[in-house]
């Protein structure tokens, strides 16, 4: 009983907390509301380079892409390739390295690579392996991707 009497003072004490005195400014009549701003339409040029860089971020490609250290990606070779820090759970196919991206793959062209991300084949036709999914991007989206992807240094060989 005292523990409920004394969560009752508590909850009165707070809404009395929230409650308006009379020392508030009184609310303003609805007659006198402020009339809506116009606000003029600024076209937004959009970089495509951040737009893809904020893609890839969101679809996971570093999780395969870019080599794990112990604490996340080594984003000072992005999507530069790497082994796969995970393998099925069932014998499956699988590509159990991811190959360089970054620069575009070796021989894809820009048109190819964003025809790609839209879902269509790798150039040679050969699909791609587990855990690669295919991509249905939009066409805007996909060339953003292109756009980062090739601003990106090639690996090292």
């Amino acid at each position: 009983m005292i523990k409920s009497g004394l969560a009752g003072a508590l909850a009165l004490v707070g809404l009395s907390a929230c409650t308006p005195t009379e020392s508030a400014a009184p609310a303003a009549p609805a007659a006198e509301a402020a009339a809506p701003v116009e606000v003029a339409e600024v076209p937004v040029v959009e970089d495509p380079v951040a737009r893809g860089q904020y893609l890839v971020s969101i679809t996971g490609c570093h999780d395969c892409h870019t080599a794990m250290t112990p604490t996340g990606p080594d984003m000072g070779h992005a999507l530069q390739g790497g082994p796969l820090p995970f393998a099925p759970l069932a014998e499956m196919p699988w590509a159990p390295v991811a190959p360089s991206i970054a620069g575009l793959p070796e021989g894809w062209t820009d048109g190819e690579f964003t025809a790609f991300m839209t879902g269509g084949p790798r150039p040679s036709g050969v699909p791609v392996l587990p855990p690669m999914p295919r991509y249905a991007m939009s066409d805007a989206d996909a060339q953003a991707v292109t756009a980062y992807v090739a601003s990106l240094p090639r690996a090292a060989e």
